[in-house]
């Protein structure tokens, strides 16, 4: 057989990837000597036989569509597997005589090995069997003087070989390790300001919360309902149910309803363990096992939960080492329990190369996860921007990080009670919150605040920030004063967060505009981390099981947000089946289209940082060790940022927006966009009449392109607190504050204007003469608008009329219209089915001559039999059913104020006419939401009025979401 090395297969590049810039494993790790062999166990990953990353990019249903074809004509593991007569062959030559290695499966061990997941496993018990194997003869066993994490290992030196013929494409070895830190960062440092390093975690008045309160704060759907959630999986390496004095956990159902009791909460869960035997108190994480499964029992405790100890760490289990590989590749392939959704808080500390054959086998796991349909959240680790690793550069744990996870980071929850006591929030955002300081309000809305601030105590969230606890004390670096936990650079204390270097930003994350770099002096470009965020500690902490599952104790970290949000998402599925939706699988798309969509479905998490990049030596000191602050890290700030991603989630309206997505694109896919995507440009979807809404922070000159005519126009400037998209949509529910809306009235737009296209025409938009691109495009489009940006500002191009994507695309549905009135005067609203996107009916367009009766004629009736929906009063809220909707219906708007007695239409051209020119009296605000301004010729031009939504999906199956 022909053998070739395997490129970048050196003991460095498994384990040193960014952290060490020494060449030789004696030099990175400080080999003081060798000490006696011993065996490990290594897999090998075959070439699948199709490539998948054509599927993987397509959009969420069409990927859905094709594996359930797949695998009902079981064919998705001949196609994405290994080629089973090549599988068999590499087995049968690795155990004849050539080699006479043991092949390690689920017959003999805890680990996996079949051609469908292209991994042989294979037992390694002395040098010769690892030189017979890889051709090299290096192997050898090292003593090191530092015992962290382990004070001996087996290292190579040089590359290793493979036969050509056996197709190996990744590597992985039994075993972690990491090398000591280099400075990459030499003569950098940075003075530390005293107290508080980030603001929001410092009250002295902790809230104490088991997790079920903490996900009814943010909203989760299914809170309080006893609905059979299914089986989540939690990775917990070596762990599983072990107890103290019962290794294999016999007693760990009884503790865990004991606590479920002690706080409340009863379930039907059961609990599956896997690899069992190969659990070891002394080498496990009971404590991070423990919070793992109090989060997800208290938050759903009808789901069966299933514990992946992997291969396992114990005489029964031989040469294995349980690393979080060999757990989550037995989570991905368990048929058993067959959890739909996943969450790891646990991670191998080996630093791999990307393009090493041992980045590739990791990364290949999520693959697999995401071909079976997994949803797969990850903690994204504790150590703030420099991860506990002290190269002084910016750092994450790259294996964890695959485009086909949710990566989660972590916040700080601060109610109205703990706000005082945080000095750090008391002056900057509490006090000006107090006094009604709009800019403080707003930020505060942005971020989740429902009622205008009183100093009551109130549970509550007042505001969300991001998880940083470091606190500066002269120069030694520790933890706000009273925080349950030790705390400092070296010890979890922070939210992680940055990009990952090793691999290019997904196409989900350049779609919503995004193109991360690093903030350190190398500046690479990668994939942004987290994708989205969730209580971890601070002023807010868990209630959860300590680590021997006998009594309450305090916890926290990304690794309670990741199975908060495998929490949320296993409630997702449930609604997506009773709305006959499949499994959310691989849905990180889905999330941001929501967030590009409806961003009220998260609570935006703007104030904070995690800078915490350091070098080793110096004249700070954290945890007891000596070291020099670089400064390098990531800032909060609106929208995504790379602290806290997309944000937390306001449950019930991201459940709303991801079941809405979720139909439009399984039912709805042959509809034509808004826009389709013309080379680098845009050309119109349908024959259609649009809005054109100025945001501009001075005033403007607007020039449109359309097909072959130019239109030009002028906008003042939007005022400073004009509503948004968010604001818009967090106020259509039942318990916002009224005072919060009118606090916001009277909050003036840019201009609107109305014009008409062609299909195929093409669409430009200048602001200041300077050409606009529509970044977010391809994500909005298909839900009727589109922002044309700027560094001057955006004008939104949208639909004023609604498409009703119903659920499953059926006919005579009902559809829920939410209600929000910011005017003044009496008002009602009435709907009316359209024949086409212009706002034609029986042949008449809007403001021709018995326009008003033909409209009259399709006016949808609501469940109560009312055909004119009463406004709410002003800041109230209210909502309709309407009946008899049909898939596919264009239904357009009309506002009545009957105070003035005056009547206003969604299509401008039926409206008043100021100098000629017909007024624009509707506002588009994202996902099937607008606003209608009340007075004639524009009023305070503010399209607050009367905030409209219809939802067409919410009231299929049970409801849950209504």
């Amino acid at each position: 057989m022909a053998y070739a090395p395997l490129a970048n297969s050196t003991y460095l590049d498994f384990t040193g990837y960014r952290v060490t810039s020494e060449t030789s494993v004696e030099a990175a790790y400080g080999v003081t000597g060798t000490a006696p062999t011993f065996g490990f166990n290594v897999a090998l990953v075959l070439e699948r036989n199709s490539d998948p990353m054509g599927l993987l990019s397509e959009n969420w249903a069409t990927r859905q569509k094709t594996l359930a074809d797949l695998n009902a004509s079981g064919t998705l593991w001949t196609t994405y597997g290994a080629d089973q007569a090549l599988y068999d062959g590499v087995v049968a030559q690795l155990q004849g005589a050539s080699y006479n290695l043991a092949v390690l499966d689920g017959t003999n061990s805890n680990y996996v090995s079949s051609a469908e997941s292209r991994t042989i496993w294979v037992e390694i018990n002395s040098a010769a069997d690892f030189a017979n194997l890889f051709q090299n003869n290096t192997l050898t066993m090292a003593a090191i003087a530092d015992p962290s994490p382990v004070n001996t290992f087996l290292y190579w030196t040089g590359s290793l070989s493979l036969p050509e013929e056996w197709n190996v494409a990744g590597l992985w070895f039994d075993t972690e390790s990491l090398p000591n830190p280099s400075n990459m960062t030499p003569g950098q440092s940075a003075t530390l300001p005293q107290g508080p390093q980030s603001i929001g975690n410092g009250s002295l008045n902790l809230a104490h919360l088991p997790p079920q309160q903490i996900a009814a704060l943010y909203n989760f759907p299914l809170d309080g309902q006893a609905v059979a959630t299914g089986t989540i999986g939690l990775i917990e390496p070596v762990t599983g149910s072990v107890l103290p004095n019962d290794p294999l956990g016999t007693g760990f159902e009884a503790s865990l309803e004991a606590y479920l009791a002690s706080i409340g909460r009863t379930g039907t869960g059961s609990v599956f363990v896997q690899g069992a035997d190969g659990q070891n108190a002394a080498e496990g994480g009971a404590g991070e096992r423990s919070l793992d499964v109090g989060v997800v029992a208290a938050v759903n405790p009808n789901s069966n939960i299933a514990l992946y100890n992997g291969s396992g760490f114990t005489a029964a289990t031989g040469n294995a080492q349980g690393t979080t590989f060999t757990a989550i590749q037995s989570a991905i392939w368990d048929m058993t329990a067959n959890p739909a959704v996943l969450s790891s808080s646990f991670g191998d500390v080996n630093s791999m190369s990307p393009g090493s054959p041992f980045y590739s086998a990791y990364q290949q796991l999520f693959v697999d996860a995401a071909l079976r349909n997994k949803t797969f959240f990850n903690a994204l680790g504790d150590g703030g921007s420099g991860n506990l690793i002290g190269t002084g550069l910016t750092e994450l744990f790259y294996n964890d990080i695959s485009p086909y996870n949710v990566m989660v980071g972590g916040s700080s929850l601060t109610s109205f009670a703990s706000a005082p006591t945080d000095p750090s929030l008391v002056n900057a955002v509490l006090a000006p919150a107090l006094k009604g300081d709009l800019g403080t309000l707003w930020m505060l809305v942005a971020g989740g605040l429902k009622s205008l601030p009183a100093d009551a105590a109130s549970l509550q969230v007042f505001v969300e920030t991001v998880w940083n606890a470091y606190y500066v004390d002269g120069t030694d670096i520790t933890i706000n004063p009273g925080q349950p936990f030790e705390g400092g650079y070296l010890v979890n204390t922070t939210s992680s967060g940055g990009v990952d270097v090793t691999q290019p930003a997904p196409f989900y994350q350049t779609q919503y505009g995004l193109y991360p770099v690093a903030t350190d002096p190398l500046a690479q470009p990668g994939r942004g981390a987290p994708d989205v965020t969730a209580d971890a500690g601070g002023n807010t902490v868990y209630v959860v099981p300590n680590d021997a599952m006998d009594r309450l104790s305090l916890s926290g970290g990304t690794s309670a947000a990741a199975p908060l949000w495998a929490s949320l998402a296993i409630q997702f599925n449930a609604i997506f089946h009773d709305q006959g939706l499949p499994d959310l699988g691989f849905a990180n798309d889905l999330l941001y289209i929501a967030s590009a969509v409806a961003p009220g479905s998260f609570n935006d998490v703007a104030l904070g940082n995690n800078i915490s990049s350091f070098t080793l030596g110096g004249l700070y000191e954290s945890n007891g060790t000596a070291l020099t602050p670089t400064g390098y890290g990531y800032e909060a700030g609106p929208g995504y940022d790379l602290v806290s991603g997309l944000g937390s989630p306001n449950g019930v309206l991201l459940g709303r927006a991801l079941t809405a997505i979720a139909h439009a694109q399984m039912s709805f896919d042959s509809s034509p966009a808004m826009l389709e995507a013309d080379g680098n440009g845009w050309e119109s979807g349908a024959d259609q009449t649009l809005l054109f809404q100025t945001m501009t922070g001075s005033s403007a000159t607007i020039g449109l392109g359309l097909g072959g005519s130019a239109q030009i126009f002028g906008s003042t400037a939007s005022a400073l607190y004009a509503w948004t998209n968010r604001v818009a949509q967090q106020s259509l529910q039942d318990d916002f504050d009224s005072g919060l809306v009118k606090l916001f009235d009277k909050q003036a737009q840019g201009a609107v204007m109305q014009a008409s296209i062609s299909a195929g025409d093409d669409l430009t938009v200048a602001i200041n003469a300077s050409m606009a691109t529509a970044i977010q495009g391809v994500l909005s489009s298909p839900f009727g608008f589109a922002d044309f940006v700027t560094g001057a500002g955006a004008v939104r191009v949208a639909r004023p009329v609604a498409v009703a994507e119903t659920a499953g695309g059926a006919d005579d549905q009902t559809a829920v219209v939410r209600l929000r009135q910011n005017g003044e005067d009496s008002l009602s609203l009435s709907v009316f089915r359209v024949d086409d996107l212009s706002g034609t009916v029986d042949g008449l367009a809007p403001g021709a001559a018995g326009y008003a009766a033909a409209a009259a004629g399709r006016v949808y009736a609501a469940s109560n039999g009312m055909t004119s929906l009463d406004g709410p009063g002003y800041g109230g809220y209210g909502e309709y059913v309407l009946t008899n909707v049909d898939a596919g219906d264009m239904i357009a708007f009309r506002l009545t104020d009957r105070t003035s007695g005056n009547v206003f239409w969604g299509f401008a051209q039926a409206n008043e006419k100021v100098n000629g020119q017909p007024v624009g009296h509707l506002w588009n605000y994202g996902l099937n939401t607008w606003g209608f301004e009340d007075q004639v010729g524009g009023g305070d031009h503010d399209f607050n009025d009367l905030i409209l939504q219809f939802d067409f999906t919410s009231t299929s199956g049970s409801g849950w979401l209504m």
